[in-house]
């Protein structure tokens, strides 16, 4: 379901949220949270390349233990919106 509408001063808001988080903080985010945030900005057609960053880069710097959080569906998820995202 989508709203059909954006407000990009909110997404604004929340990618500079995450993206000032500590990492101890995003470390609390699972695999499910991550796909649910990157595939929200994809969807919307909102550009966060910071926050993009900010996923890729704690999810690659926690290897295999980050990985393992995710399920198929959100593997599927976070490839998707990393490969629409704009």
């Amino acid at each position: 379901a989508t709203a059909k509408e954006s407000h990009p001063k909110l997404f604004e808001k929340i990618a500079h949220h995450i993206v000032t988080l500590p990492p101890n903080q995003l470390n609390s985010f699972n695999g499910q949270d991550f796909a649910n945030i990157v595939w929200s900005y994809a969807t919307a057609r909102e550009p966060s390349p910071e926050l993009f960053k900010t996923v890729a880069d704690h999810v690659a710097a926690r290897g295999n233990h980050a990985l393992k959080a995710f399920n198929p569906q959100n593997l599927a998820n976070t490839l998707w919106a990393y490969a629409t995202a704009k």
